[in-house]
């Protein structure tokens, strides 16, 4: 259970960094890409904490399954990207 919290959490926490970047590059450094900035920062330390206070076991597990979610997701996306860039 821990490590399916964490999954979901760096799947969630990738996304909001993805369209954060994006806001970036595309020049709107406005209220709310500042706002899914904080939310991407902030959001393992919220569920790491939460995790920790109710159930410190499954602690670890969150962790590795936040990990494992950034770097599976970053991958994917570079995987389509070289893809897209090949098939041009």
């Amino acid at each position: 259970v821990g490590f399916l919290i964490g999954a979901v959490t760096g799947g969630l926490q990738f996304w909001l960094l993805a369209r954060f970047t994006r806001a970036i590059t595309d020049g709107g450094l406005d209220t709310g890409a500042v706002l899914i900035g904080a939310g991407q920062f902030f959001l393992p330390l919220v569920v790491l904490l939460a995790v920790a206070a109710f159930v410190r076991e499954w602690l670890l597990a969150a962790a590795l399954g936040m990990a494992a979610a950034l770097i599976g997701s970053a991958l994917v996306r570079y995987i389509a990207a070289q893809k897209r860039a090949r098939g041009k």
